[in-house]
């Protein structure tokens, strides 16, 4: 089980990785190459990744944004995983607060990406179905779309009559969309000036997604905060020994360094300067990427190299944020690469969604006997070990403001730096939070119950083309077990004395007991893993 820990989500940040307690030589990863920034690099200067390095004043950060404004309408967002899409229906998926309906035209071979609402009196198209002649069909009164949008048919209107299908009223609007990365991508305007928008503005490509060399294991979960606190959380490092202690184990510290049970430490995180497509930022082990708006990736040498074990500090001493190599692996070439990738979707106010991929060209073969639902399951309960704590933080930072966000949340160190930058960024060039084109009043949704909240079955599990798998045919050996527990207990009291032996009787009592332990185990699994599992830092 370490080893499936240490493989399915070795961290949600790179610190976490390299400071593992791994007990499997495959598990050591290499120094990675560096990737084509995005970003040009002549514009940065580096800063101190601290609490002043954020506009004091909203004067300042007024005079900031209007040198540049990031344009959230004129940019590429990831809808979802293709592997988790079902060609036989559509699908229902928001993005920056549109409703859309992802379905397969089997006419054009390619994905459709539409507005989910039937022109006629506007049912969500994402509960209708595909008819047989590829169509997408509105199950409300019949009406049947083709993959440009128009209407194909109404089939209350009169064969004789006028073609009232032809009229543009009767159109659904389309929005661009292209499959990369193995991610189904739309731009946000169905504007017919942006329908070859893909000729001349692609989304960001990371070449080792496509690699058959890499292994690429990919996991989507909706999430109950905001894009801005998702994001700010997987950017920082610090958080991971003590958010998802007894999750994730990390390597001894000196003593120099410790300081508790769960062994946080200094960082060393040097941020570049910020600029209006993003910014890039250095840790010991390799370099981070926030791509705005939606992805933060990275690399890492995870201990292969003798120098992080002996470089310096900014002021001179040794041994001052570096996480220690981790024990007892052998060398790992310097060819093997791994990569931690996550695309953070702005879905409404108090909600995100999470695609997260994690390519390595070293142990490939291990996915191929690890089912993809149970690599889902650190993941996924990675992600509901914070879940609780960064939903009620982001009700109190909208108190406060995005604005003052500097002035409540004390950042003084360079471990925070991410989070720093990420704000900067927020508010110098993204208006302070997601342009929501007054779709919503800007109030958080209430609290729901705890239950709710850290539901697992709605928010991955019925849309993970592995996951739904798993938990049917799991819910089938279940009930499998209870018949036979039934039907041993029924043929032992059923039998006269003399139709069985003793030692018959003996083995169909066991079996009864043994099937009916075994369905009380699995319903536990069942639910742990695909419906709801709560997490109690207090015993952890």
């Amino acid at each position: 089980m370490e080893a499936l820990k240490s493989s399915t989500f070795p961290s949600l940040h790179r610190q976490l990785i390299s400071t593992y307690t791994f007990q499997k030589p495959i598990w050591h990863i290499p120094s990675s190459r560096r990737l084509i920034l995005p970003i040009q690099r002549s514009k940065f200067k580096s800063f101190t990744a601290i609490s002043p390095t954020t506009p004091s004043t909203e004067e300042e950060i007024e005079s900031e944004k209007r040198e540049e404004k990031f344009e959230w309408y004129e940019q590429w967002y990831p809808v979802c995983a293709e592997c988790d899409l079902d060609k036989r229906r559509p699908h229902a998926k928001k993005v920056i607060g549109i409703d859309l309906v992802v379905w397969w035209d089997r006419n054009d071979n390619a994905w459709k990406v539409f507005e989910d609402s039937c022109p006629h009196r506007m049912a969500p198209l994402s509960d209708g179905r595909i008819d047989q002649w590829g169509r997408l069909q509105c199950v409300y009164h019949g009406w049947c779309f083709g993959g440009a949008g128009d209407c194909k048919l109404i089939p209350q209107a009169p064969q004789d009559g006028p073609p009232v299908h032809t009229s543009s009223k009767a159109c659904v609007a389309v929005y661009p969309s292209c499959l990369q990365n193995g991610i189904l991508w739309f731009w946000p305007d169905s504007d017919p000036q942006f329908k070859n928008i893909h000729s001349t503005k692609k989304p960001y490509f990371i070449p080792e997604l496509d690699d058959p060399s890499y292994s690429n294991m990919i996991i989507s979960r909706e999430i109950g905060y905001g894009y801005e606190i998702l994001i700010e959380n997987l950017m920082d490092p610090a958080h991971i020994p003590y958010a998802h202690y007894g999750i994730v184990k990390t390597g001894e510290l000196p003593e120099s360094l410790k300081a508790d049970r769960e062994g946080g430490r200094p960082l060393e995180i040097s941020v570049q300067k910020v600029d209006v497509d993003g910014f890039t930022a250095k840790q010991i082990f390799g370099d981070n990427y926030f791509i705005a708006p939606c992805l933060f990736y990275g690399h890492y040498s995870p201990g292969g190299d003798d120098q992080s074990t002996k470089k310096t500090s900014s002021d001179g001493k040794k041994d001052v944020g570096l996480p220690p190599v981790p024990t007892g692996l052998p060398h790992v070439p310097s060819d093997k690469k791994f990569m931690l990738i996550f695309y953070c979707v702005p879905v409404s106010p108090g909600r995100s969604r999470l695609i997260f991929a994690a390519p390595r060209n070293f142990t490939v073969w291990l996915d191929w006997i690890i089912p993809r639902w149970v690599l889902h399951m650190i993941p996924n309960l990675i992600l509901d070990s914070d879940l609780y704590l960064l939903h009620v933080e982001e009700r109190k930072l909208r108190d406060v403001g995005p604005l003052n966000w500097h002035k409540a949340c004390y950042v003084p160190t360079k471990a925070d730096a991410f989070s720093v930058a990420f704000r900067r960024w927020l508010n110098k060039y993204g208006g302070t939070q997601v342009d929501w084109k007054n779709k919503y009043s800007g109030e958080l949704p209430p609290t729901p119950p705890r239950e709710q909240l850290f539901d697992r079955y709605w928010t991955h599990t019925v849309s993970c083309s592995s996951c739904s798998v798993a938990y049917k045919r799991l819910n089938v050996l279940k009930t499998a077990l209870q018949v036979i527990s039934v039907a041993s207990v029924a043929a032992v009291a059923a039998a006269k004395q003399s139709a069985i032996s003793i030692a018959a009787r003996y083995y169909l009592a066991l079996m009864a007991v043994l099937c009916f332990v075994a369905s009380k185990w699995l319903s536990h699994f069942i639910r742990k893993t695909f419906i709801y599992h709560d997490y109690d830092h207090a015993f952890q």
